[in-house]
């Protein structure tokens, strides 16, 4: 029988903030002996959404709540806003990336979920005009 931990947080979007997510995570993927690099990658992908939140959600409440659950076997962390939600072409990048008028630099952000969808092994995003969830697994590998 597995053995699950269950942690709900809520944060402020205010600078640094996502840092304590991450240390969340990463004690909840310690406490199942993940190996180092998953630890990594876990903090890693809840920073990338937490920031993303952060700047892209125009949240009113500006508060971004996630939810992990870890068992015997995986870490699945659950990161939501608020805001006004995201776009198909915000989620592919073509809309930062064909943007003319955009400087050169800001055309290489928007990366965030490309690296997300790198490190984890699961990731499904779900958006609404009154919010956005971007979840994410990570499984353990043996060693």
């Amino acid at each position: 029988m597995s053995d699950e931990h269950k942690v709900l947080l809520t944060i402020p979007m205010y600078p640094d903030m996502e840092l304590a997510a991450a240390k969340t995570g990463s004690v909840l993927a310690e406490l199942k002996d993940f190996n180092e690099e998953a630890v990594e990658e876990i903090q890693l992908a809840i920073i990338e959404t937490c920031i993303n939140a952060s700047e892209h959600s125009q949240s009113e409440d500006k508060e971004v709540h996630i939810q992990f659950l870890v068992t015997d076997d995986q870490l699945q962390v659950k990161i939501t806003d608020r805001g006004v939600g995201i776009t198909a072409d915000t989620l592919d990048g073509s809309r930062l990336l064909g943007s003319p008028g955009i400087h050169p630099d800001l055309r290489k952000r928007g990366r965030g979920l490309q690296i997300i969808k790198a490190l984890m092994d699961e990731v499904m995003i779900e958006s609404t005009p009154n919010g956005t969830t971007v979840s994410f697994i990570k499984k353990k590998t043996a060693e």
